[in-house]
């Protein structure tokens, strides 16, 4: 479903992505793992098609995100550690934007919309303007959104931010869901490594640009002997030489 090859990204002199290559089958969750700066969200932006990559190819499907980009947005569904949303705008009314986008039918969405507000727990306020929204039902909503056009890969940067206890429990659900029923492939990244180790299929920890490992969770903490290590110790051994955990571009990845 997503393949990475040799995949480069440069500002000026600084690499924030070295050589990256990845294969990432379909229906897997998969997590992208490391400290900030490490060029996690770099990576996801160029697979959405929001980063032009210095070189290498990235395909979704079989297709370049390159040269055929608007086809490969069509399959994709995209959460930024950061989304932006039309505040003056009712969730129903966003949810009828985000659809518009993606010229779907009418009588698809209308329904396809009240399912998925319902299932985040929005649907008592589908006629409340967003701006009264609190931070994690902002989150709720975006992640409603970007599933109502039913994509094959979703691109999901730092989910739990900002989400309560059960927001954080729900969100594990449908992510689950995703994969396990649906057959789509998931990739996002957190700082929460526990999280990581109860949802993925598979890890890569990037460190500096470069994965310095990957595997199913389960096959890393047992590297070495070590079979009840926990994946933050890994994480911790793998990039023990990073003390600030900051790019020279500051917090982005």
């Amino acid at each position: 479903m997503l393949r990475l090859d040799s995949v480069c990204k440069r500002y000026g002199d600084f690499v924030a992505v070295d050589d990256l290559s990845l294969h990432i089958a379909p229906g897997r969750l998969f997590g992208l793992l490391g400290p900030n700066g490490a060029g996690k969200t770099t990576t996801m932006k160029m697979v959405a098609g929001l980063v032009a990559p210095t070189s290498g190819r990235i395909e979704v499907g079989g297709l370049d995100v390159k040269t055929a980009p608007l086809e490969v947005k069509a399959r994709i569904g995209y959460v930024p550690d950061r989304p932006n949303l039309y505040e003056r705008l009712t969730a129903r009314e966003y949810m009828y934007f985000i659809a518009g986008l993606y010229r779907m039918q009418k009588a698809v969405v209308l329904p396809r919309t009240d399912e998925l507000l319902g299932l985040f727990g929005l649907g008592h306020r589908r006629d409340a303007l967003i701006e009264g929204f609190s931070h994690g039902m902002k989150q709720r909503l975006v992640m409603a959104s970007v599933l109502l056009h039913e994509p094959s890969l979703l691109i999901v940067d730092e989910p739990m931010v900002g989400l309560d206890p059960r927001g954080i429990r729900l969100l594990k659900e449908v992510l689950r869901a995703q994969t396990r029923e649906l057959g789509r492939t998931v990739v996002f990244s957190t700082h929460t490594l526990i999280d990581a180790e109860e949802l993925c299929d598979e890890v890569a920890i990037i460190h500096r640009g470069r994965i310095v490992a990957q595997g199913a969770p389960r096959d890393l903490m047992a590297g070495e002997g070590e079979a009840r290590a926990r994946l933050e110790e890994v994480f911790m051994q793998l990039t023990a030489d990073d003390e600030t955990g900051l790019s020279p571009l500051g917090n982005a990845d």
